[in-house]
């Protein structure tokens, strides 16, 4: 139970009353009528606020998704319902998980008698793992106004954040609708011809003529023409680092979680388009590793992997990598391997074996821009200092390109991308090998 604002300004006008009846006796008559109208209402208003706050006549719930995509805004949904005959004040404070850091969770609104109400917000975790929420806290007050009674209700509730599995079904619902160039997802040029036969189609305006089917044509006495698809089955396996290297955060968010995002997706890319897919990580070890498939249950068994990948700070063991890999992936497979590089030095103490494993399979190499750096390196210096500090910059930005085309000159691919767009350029790199024939 609270005092309100508008008790203490009531309680201000009777003391400066009681203050003017020094000059003007007749004040000290108003003063006292006035506090025995202020003693009369806010007993009123007690004794009302208890009787309902006994028979609950506020009550709250909290609705929200079992788990959370880390990454992305997640709705919660707190529905208020006033058992009550009179119009009430509701602010609402929900005891968020302490990771979030939140003090904008107050939400005042104003009930009509027996109304229920709707409060939505939204909440965007960066980390992955189990979240738990409190009790939500109704602070009431009534039409008199002068106390405000505070309320506990709603459930305790634990929430697990996964991988971003609504970017997922964001996906899955443009590819229904042909949409996907909203994403970023580029149609890719079909070079030459696809390897697996499909079927025969009759010529419609825009067929390649090289795929006229002449004995066909002959039979139906009407130019029909082979389709073909692309080669099926292929193995794709998402390659994550989970050394240090990938703790840098990029918005909240590290690039190893990025990493397991873009996993996810392309994955179910690569699912859709019939080739397997599937999972290896490792650090100053080789660790998960979950072989290629496309049977129905392989999306799920690659987020509860995903969903419990953890760093432990360790150096990265390329070497046990490729060891492990090229005894256990015996087929050649496409590697998208997730991991970051600054300098010319570290890549050279790693091409080794990345090369080893190229000798037997496809691998892409996936790394990240310093967004920050490229950022300063375009804003206009005014100083010498400043024209200094950008030399710098564009130095390390200059770096980075030069790795890609230093693993491209020994025949491994490099994407180097930014965190915010590793699922889409991930994906695109895929479609376009894909066509390609690269794998």
């Amino acid at each position: 139970m609270f005092f309100t604002k508008r008790f203490f300004i009531a309680l201000a006008t009777i003391f400066v009353f009681f203050l003017l009846g020094y000059v003007f006796p007749v004040c000290f008559t108003a003063a006292w009528v006035l506090s025995c109208i202020l003693f009369v209402l806010t007993d009123i208003d007690l004794v009302w606020g208890i009787k309902n706050r006994k028979a609950q006549g506020v009550t709250a719930h909290r609705i929200c998704p079992g788990r959370f995509s880390n990454g992305d805004e997640n709705e919660v949904c707190i529905t208020v319902e006033s058992h009550l005959s009179v119009p009430i004040h509701v602010d609402i404070i929900d005891e968020l998980p302490d990771i979030f850091q939140r003090r904008d969770v107050l939400f005042p609104i104003d009930l009509k008698p027996r109304e229920r109400r709707d409060v939505v917000y939204h909440l965007r975790p960066v980390r992955r793992g189990v979240y738990g929420f409190g009790r939500i806290r109704l602070f009431v007050t009534l039409p008199i106004g002068l106390i405000t009674f505070r309320l506990t209700d709603g459930q305790l509730q634990d929430v697990k954040v996964y991988p971003s599995y609504l970017m997922l079904n964001r996906y899955e619902l443009m590819a229904a609708h042909h949409n996907l160039t909203e994403l970023g997802i580029k149609r890719i040029r079909r070079l030459g011809h696809h390897t697996e036969f499909e079927h025969i189609k009759e010529y419609v305006r825009g067929d390649d003529y090289r795929t006229i089917n002449w004995k066909a044509s002959a039979r139906r006495h009407q130019i029909m023409v082979n389709t073909y698809q692309d080669e099926r089955s292929q193995q794709v396996y998402s390659v994550i680092d989970k050394g240090r290297i990938m703790q840098s955060a990029f918005r909240g968010m590290t690039l190893l979680d990025y990493a397991i995002n873009a996993s996810l997706v392309l994955s179910y890319v690569a699912i859709r388009r019939d080739d397997k897919a599937g999972l290896a990580t490792f650090s100053d070890r080789f660790e998960t590793f979950l072989p290629a498939s496309r049977r129905s249950g392989q999306m799920q068994h690659l987020l509860e992997t995903l969903y419990r990948q953890a760093t432990d700070f360790g150096e990265s063991d390329y070497s046990a990598l490729s060891i492990y890999l090229n005894k256990h992936v015996t087929k050649r497979s496409l590697l998208i391997l997730y991991t970051n590089f600054d300098s010319l030095i570290g890549i050279d103490r790693q091409l080794g074996s990345l090369r080893t494993l190229a000798r037997r399979h496809v691998v892409l190499v996936v790394f990240f821009e310093n967004a920050g750096l490229t950022e300063f390196a375009a804003r206009r210096p005014r100083t010498i200092e400043g024209y200094f500090n950008q030399t710098i910059a564009e130095k390390y930005i200059c770096e980075k390109q030069h790795i890609a085309s230093h693993l491209r000159r020994h025949g491994i691919h490099a994407l180097l991308t930014v965190p915010e767009r590793l699922s889409v350029d991930v994906i695109n790199k895929y479609l376009e090998m894909k066509s390609r024939h690269l794998i």
